[in-house]
């Protein structure tokens, strides 16, 4: 057996997994790429990733410590990207929990080490961030150590390992004093000392679970995971167990194993050891590569099911195909179940009409695939999120999710209200130092479009997380959106004239000089209902001049609309029209007579 370690970083979102990686890899004298930078997140690789500061796909790394090989997991630290954190604590042996030092476990803290104690995995907790002022170790070991006893784990998991850590210094050690400290080293040592060497045995037949997919243009499919057990070699003839049973003979084109960043061609690797391979070309997550003599398959990967689901359609607004590389069905059909192969959380559906129900873990994880999907040339439309139902009993149940809220006591009031609308439940409530720790228990439709809300009240003070708890019955009697939209009257160039005659009526999303076309909404009215307006009126020029003419006109600043603000604002009778180079909110029927015959349900 080789002297391996396979370990996965987990934690909340912004806890520090990366930037520990990042450590990790530097101060064991890893060879990078030329491109790294000292200032750079070495495992965010992808553009979003760095542009967000959050991983969102997880990822391999290799570090040789000594004569020991420890394989490193990054995972995501977002609920919505569970997903990914699930299928590759299937890969290691343990864990290394990070803990802010100020914050202390969180929303996802608990989500990850819930499922890496259902894996009876070894933990080991690091306190990271001891560097900030107001942290407070001693105050969140204690709360670490309920969490585990919260979550049933006995005495041989809640006596766990502690190490103290600035992962932006790069330093570590067994004590809470950052002067004592003077390098990386004490995390490796507990790697080394608590996390176990790999089980399998290198003697029996081969088995491979696979549990990430990515593409090569040389290659084709690479599939990457860990050896449970036997021998793999390149050129060799193995057997590909799908996940209906179904079994096919194929030959290894390429063995890789990690080094660093970087896969390396291998000729040869055994149980314990994570590989990448290709020559499979039909091969998905969670499917097992097996003996061709003697093939047994591991169980599949299993999921948590998607709370949210999206209509994505063809472009078919009058501006349709001026800016999109890829915008017809065919296209967006084959880029959509592409995903399906490398995450796992996603579902899609072809739908009666032509278009396709895509379903997600949350609002971000579809909004993310929707903007990597326009970043690379496709021009598409999406409606409004909804959650999915479920029957259970004969009753109709919904998804409720258990949101974390940290806010200065002057907004608790206020936040306290508006959840309360939104038919949250408050569970726990204490007051420390001026912030006010709230627990809810809220339906998911109730958190759509609420986080801009949030930040309004908690004057952006307030920090909000979420996590999905469980399936209840549908509380019933939802508000429709308070407030309207402004929609173009008619298709043309946006004028100064026509936007400031309009702007006293709500608030505007687009400036002067930009296109729009006939049922596209240019701005949100202060009252309830829609109103169609003018924004491409120009003043008539006449030979008629005073000397205070146009001084006292006021041009309001628009307010922007991202993805993400426009998915959250949007109706059940509107859509989002998605391209490379735009962001677009428009109504499902453009024209307003024909809109309101189908509203009367005349045809």
């Amino acid at each position: 057996m080789l002297n391996i370690r396979n370990v996965a970083i987990i934690a909340h979102v912004d806890h520090g997994k990366t930037t520990l990686v990042d450590a990790l890899l530097r101060q064991s004298k890893t060879k990078l790429n030329k491109d790294v930078v000292d200032t750079t997140c070495i495992m965010d690789s992808n553009d979003l990733e760095k542009e967000r500061g959050i991983t969102i796909f997880s990822k391999n790394a290799s570090v040789q410590w000594g004569d020991t090989k420890i394989n490193i997991i990054d995972t995501p630290g977002h609920a919505d990207f569970g997903g990914e954190v699930e299928r590759v604590l299937s890969m290691a042996d343990g864990c290394l929990l990070l803990v802010d030092a100020k914050e202390g476990p969180m929303p996802q803290t608990r989500f990850v080490l819930k499922k890496a104690l259902a894996r009876k995995m070894k933990i080991i907790v690091v306190i990271n961030k001891i560097d900030k002022a107001d942290a407070r170790p001693d105050f969140v070991l204690d709360k670490t150590f309920d969490l585990f006893c919260e979550l049933g784990a006995d005495d041989s998991y809640s006596d766990f390992p502690v190490v103290y850590a600035s992962a932006k210094q790069g330093k570590a050690g067994n004590v809470p004093d950052i002067s004592q400290m003077n390098d990386i080293l004490p995390v490796f040592d507990a790697i080394l000392q608590y996390i176990p060497a790999p089980t399998g045995d290198a003697e029996k037949p081969l088995q491979m679970l696979v549990t990430t997919i990515s593409g090569d243009d040389f290659k084709g499919r690479i599939a990457t995971g860990r050896i449970h057990n036997g021998k793999i070699k390149t050129g060799q003839e193995i057997m590909h167990i799908d996940r209906e049973g179904k079994m096919k003979k194929r030959r290894l084109v390429s063995l890789m194993s990690f080094q660093g960043l970087n896969r390396v061609e291998a000729t040869e690797a055994e149980a314990g050891d994570i590989v990448a391979i290709s020559g499979v070309p039909e091969i998905t997550i969670g499917e097992t590569i097996a003996d061709a003599i003697n093939p047994v398959a591991l169980p599949v990967l299993k999921i948590d099911e998607p709370t949210v689901k999206m209509t994505f359609c063809v472009n078919d607004s009058p501006f349709a195909g001026k800016d999109g590389l890829y915008s017809t069905s065919r296209q967006i059909r084959e880029r959509l179940f592409k995903e399906l192969e490398t995450d796992m959380a996603l579902r899609v559906d072809d739908s009666t009409d032509g278009d396709w129900i895509v379903c997600g873990r949350g609002e971000l994880h579809l909004a993310i695939l929707i903007e990597r999907m326009r970043r690379e040339g496709f021009e598409f439309q999406v409606s409004r999120p909804q959650v999915i139902t479920k029957e259970i009993d004969g009753i109709k149940m919904v998804p409720f999710e258990q949101i974390f809220v940290e806010v200065p006591e002057q907004f608790s009031g206020a936040v306290i209200q508006s959840l309360g609308v939104r038919h949250g439940e408050m569970s726990e409530m204490r007051v420390e130092n001026g912030i006010c720790f709230l627990e809810f228990i809220i339906p998911t439709r109730g958190l759509f479009g609420y986080r801009n809300e949030f930040l309004t009240i908690s004057k952006g003070m307030g920090i909000l997380n979420t996590c999905f708890a469980e399936y209840k019955k549908d509380p019933g009697n939802w508000k429709e959106r308070e407030q309207g939209s402004l929609v173009a009257h008619e298709t043309g160039i946006t004028r100064l004239y026509g936007i400031l005659n309009v702007q006293d009526r709500g608030v505007m999303f687009i400036g002067p000089s930009a296109e729009v076309y006939m049922g596209q909404v240019v701005g949100q009215n202060a009252r309830q209902g829609d109103i169609r307006v003018n924004v491409c009126k120009e003043k008539q020029l006449s030979n008629m001049r005073s000397k205070g003419d146009g001084s006292a006109e006021h041009f309001n600043t628009p307010r922007i609309m991202g993805l993400e603000d426009a998915l959250e604002y949007i109706g059940d009778d509107e859509l989002v029209e998605v391209t490379p180079k735009s962001i677009r909110i428009r109504k499902m029927i453009l024209d307003e007579n024909e809109a309101k015959r189908v509203a009367k349900g005349i045809s």
